[in-house]
This record gives C-alpha cells, structure tokens and sequence, in this order.
C-alpha cells in the first residue's frame, strides 16, 4: 500500500522525505519551490542528492512534484502564458533532477474564451513546454479540477481531450483527487456511486490512465464547484467513498496522498489520524 501525504519542504525538499518518514507514509507529494512565486532558486547539487539518499533510505516510495498554482497553460494572453511555458518546462526538469517520476499539474483556466479554445490552448503549449524541457522520463499527470470560475479539468472528457490531443500522450496520465471529483458533481458518496463515476471515467478516459490519487474529503455540497478540503470521513463524501478507492483492486498498487488541513501542527497529528483512518478502510 503506497499512502501519504503532500509534505512542506521547509528548509529543503530533502527535508521533506524526513518529515514523511516520521509519519510513517509510504507515498509522497512536495512542491520544489515556492508555489506562489514565479522566480525560483536553482536546485543545488547537495540538496539533490540529499534527497536521493534520504528517498534510498526511506524505501524509493513513489513521489509527485505539484507544479505552481501561477502557471495558466489555457491562458489567452500572451505574457502570462508564455512565462507558463517556461516555468513548466523548468519544473519538469527541477522534478526530472531529482529523480522523481510523477509530476501534477491542473488544466489552467481558458479566463472566459470558452473550454474548447482554453483546452486547445493548454494542449498546445503543454507539448511546447514538454518540447523545451528536454526531458524523457517524468510522467505527467492532469488532475481532476472541482470547477471553480473558468477553470479546465472538472469534466472527464475535458481530461480524455487533453490526452487525446497531445503529441506526447505517452507521457501523460491522471491524478484523481476525490474532493475535486465530488465538488464537480461526481457522487462518490457510496459504493454504488463509485462503481458508476469508475464506469464513467473508464468509458471517457481509461481507468489505467489514473496513476495517483489525492484522497481529500469536502467541505462542500456534491456539485458546487469549490475546491475546499476537509479531513477524511468529515466532510460531505464520507467515509464508504473512501473505503472504495482503499479496496478496489484497480486502484491498489497506485500511490495515494492526503492533502487535508495540517493547522501548523509541526509533528502532523492530523496527517496521522487521517492515514490512520484510511488505512483502517482495508480491515
């Protein structure tokens, strides 16, 4: 079972896979930077192996980079997408360095210009950046969006034509994270809900295309399109949702992360009553 959480890299990203191990995780997501900020500090050399040593130790558990909330691939204006472009290409190769094979990113925002143009437009400049990384062995993963405002991503089969329209489609699969999925009007409250948000997803996209989930629970009603996480089994899905995705065999050998509130605990209590949890769902 690969479970664990997004971790803050607070004096490094190195220090992020001892703050993992503390908890016990067996899975793994960090930024590389600061999230909120375009201009970003090289890697250095001794952070990059630090990291690669710590992750040796820890057991080699799989890991995601989440890209920058700044960058808007579907944005129609050129300043801002072009300097998207460029810090994407930059965080495929900061994740590629480090030897971390899965990097997560949303579908931007098409800013009131219509979803077929915004995901033309993210599809485009997603294999332009892909181009100008250099890169070849990070798998990109689209994630799953809760809908808000002009936002790409909360429909399945926007995620199927982002696939299908890419030139590098081999290198590109789907993070599903459970709160985006219920905040977009996916019912994943029970079983019976599941099976046909699985169906569903599978007719459109591929199941095998999913390859990492992030398990959050949500603030809000199935259906009104805010991204607000809450902790497993507090918010409107509940826990039979959960207990799903923890036992389908589909999804089994898939790394699965919490991103649910961590209130400035230093020691993550709450990420440990929540993996705890989760992990119980397979009792």
């Amino acid at each position: 079972m690969y479970l664990g959480a997004h971790m803050p890299i607070t004096g490094g990203v190195d220090k992020a896979v001892e703050r993992i191990m503390s908890i016990k995780g067996t899975a793994l997501q960090i930024f590389t930077r600061n999230q909120r900020q375009w201009k970003a500090k090289p890697l250095e050399e001794e952070v990059i192996t630090n990291f690669k040593t710590l992750r040796k130790q820890w057991g080699g558990y799989p890991v995601s980079v989440h890209d920058s909330y700044l960058i808007n691939l579907a944005s129609p204006k050129h300043e801002s997408v072009e300097k998207s472009v460029r810090s994407f290409a930059t965080e495929l190769g900061r994740t590629e360095s480090l030897g971390i094979e899965y990097l997560v990113t949303h579908p931007g925002s098409h800013l009131g210009t219509g979803k077929d143009e915004g995901i033309k437009r993210y599809v485009e400049n997603l294999d332009r950046a892909i181009d100008l990384s250099g890169t070849t062995a990070v798998t990109i993963l689209i994630e799953n969006t809760a809908g808000q405002g002009t936002n790409l991503g909360s429909a399945f089969s926007e995620l199927a034509d982002i696939i299908e329209g890419s030139t590098h489609k081999e290198r590109l699969g789907v993070c599903f994270d459970t709160c985006h999925a219920f905040a977009a009007g996916y019912d994943l409250r029970s079983p019976a809900g599941c099976e046909a948000v699985f169906a569903e997803f599978d007719r459109l996209v591929g199941i095998d295309k999913i390859r990492f989930f992030h398990l959050n629970d949500c603030k809000e009603a199935l259906g009104a399109n805010k991204d607000r996480h809450e902790h497993i089994g507090k918010g409107q899905i509940g826990l039979e949702g959960f207990r799903y995705i923890m036992t389908d065999s589909r999804f089994s050998g898939l790394p699965k992360v919490i991103e649910t509130p961590k209130d400035d605990d230093p020691q993550f209590e709450l990420d440990r009553m929540n993996l705890k949890l989760l992990r119980s769902l397979c009792e």
